[in-house]
């Protein structure tokens, strides 16, 4: 039985509890209009979020993977093609590429960052690939496959380093996809272009998932996919929809992926307030900087890049001994969590990948010292300070368990 949390990793009732009131009255005027699937609300959310994410174009499907998955097969990821990602990333990542019939070809991570390492892709491409005849395009050694795509991950609110990545995409021709689902709003510095960018602007396409405890979640699923390609995004509105051009005409055999009203009316209430929540979670991140900044090397903090300015899905810090301090922090209320355990190329789907330990030492590294502590909009300072008082007792050893019981209970 779960413990009734001082300070939950998420906390979305607080977030919804506030807006209880508009979000009735978006479900009043669904019943109203009988507007279920498609119509103005998902047209408007799709207009807004195109907006605040600096594109062209929006298309509401029924989630990330949905998302994924359509912009790689219309971007032209084919069949037995290559597409290369990250193994440290949650699982439909590498799900909408097999989906697809495509195969997950991985190269690690920075450290740092936690996010696909331009080097390691150079790297990939020169030495772990060959050329396709006098062309661009460049053949897995590994497995024989001609590799088309690279799917980087904006992880836990943090942007890969795009511009090194979409110039090695335009050097091996390599269709750029990004996986935007932890970074609704995120910003990229392009040195080459001397001006900011958000995440969702700067590949062929990108895909967002509205999960709930995303930082724009919906109230069940949803994703979108966004694109400054009209064509890409014609054909997507098409497939999500069985195909069709409009009612009864099929242009292709399709898929049902669709955004509806309901969903599409509640996260066009979020947008409004993503902004404000954005600058609530910074100010979190800095103030658990601050209070761990102390800690020394036993907890590694985020780092941020100069060419970053993330928005803080998760605050993940690295640790030794990271799951015992877990089930400590646990009996004093402090929920965390894991983000990821497993890293992919040694997860059991794909096995026959002939994948062993050390293959990719980082992302391994992450996996076996990551911890996400507990951020949302409505974290308090106190309940901040709580996780960090913890957390410093439990590395420094300047306190037992028991006190560390004691002090919470006085405290609460």
């Amino acid at each position: 039985m779960s413990p009734a949390w001082k300070v939950p990793l998420v906390d979305l009732v607080a977030s919804h509890r506030e807006l209880e009131d508009e979000f009735v009255a978006v479900f009043r005027s669904a019943l109203g209009t009988a507007r279920f699937i498609g119509g103005p609300s998902v047209e408007d959310f799709e207009r807004r979020f195109a907006e605040f994410c600096r594109s062209q174009h929006c298309v509401g499907v029924g989630s990330g993977t949905d998302a994924l998955r359509l912009a790689l097969s219309v971007a032209g990821v084919a069949p037995g093609d290559s597409v290369i990602t990250v193994p440290n990333t949650f699982i439909a990542t590498t799900e909408a590429i097999s989906q697809v019939g495509a195969r997950p070809e991985f190269v690690d991570v920075d450290l740092a960052t936690y996010t696909m390492d331009p080097a390691k892709l150079r790297s990939y491409l020169e030495n772990g690939c060959r050329r396709e005849g006098s062309g661009r395009r460049v053949i897995s050694k590994r497995t024989g496959r001609p590799v088309t795509a690279v799917v980087p991950v904006h992880l836990y609110g943090h942007m890969a380093d795009m511009d090194p990545i979409l110039e090695l995409a335009a050097e091996y021709d390599l269709i750029v996809i990004e996986d935007a689902c932890q970074a609704h709003g995120a910003e990229y510095y392009s040195r080459r272009e001397r001006r900011w960018r958000r995440a969702g602007s700067m590949g062929r396409a990108a895909a967002f998932s509205f999960y709930p405890g995303k930082n724009l979640g919906a109230c069940g699923e949803a994703g979108a996919i966004t694109t400054n390609d009209e064509a890409l995004a014609r054909q997507c509105r098409m497939l999500r929809d069985h195909g069709q051009s409009r009612k009864y005409v099929h242009e292709v055999e399709g898929y049902n992926n669709r955004l509806d009203a309901i969903q599409a009316g509640l996260l066009d209430v979020k947008l409004r307030r993503l902004g404000q929540w954005t600058e609530r979670r910074r100010e979190c991140a800095r103030y658990y900087d601050k209070l761990l900044g102390d800690a020394g090397a036993s907890i590694v903090l985020p780092r941020v890049a100069s060419w970053s300015r993330p928005v803080y899905h998760l605050y993940v810090i690295r640790l030794d001994s990271r799951d015992r301090l877990r089930e400590e922090l646990a009996a004093v209320g402090i929920e965390t969590g894991i983000h990821y355990p497993i890293p992919l190329h040694l997860a059991k789907p794909y096995a026959s990948f002939g994948h062993r330990p050390g293959d990719f030492p980082f992302a391994e590294r992450a996996a076996a010292d990551v911890l996400s502590l507990p951020m949302y909009p409505e974290l308090s300072p106190e309940q901040q300070e709580l996780v960090a008082a913890r957390l410093v007792d439990r590395c420094d050893g300047s306190s037992t368990l028991g006190e560390a019981i004691e002090l919470t209970k006085r405290t609460a």
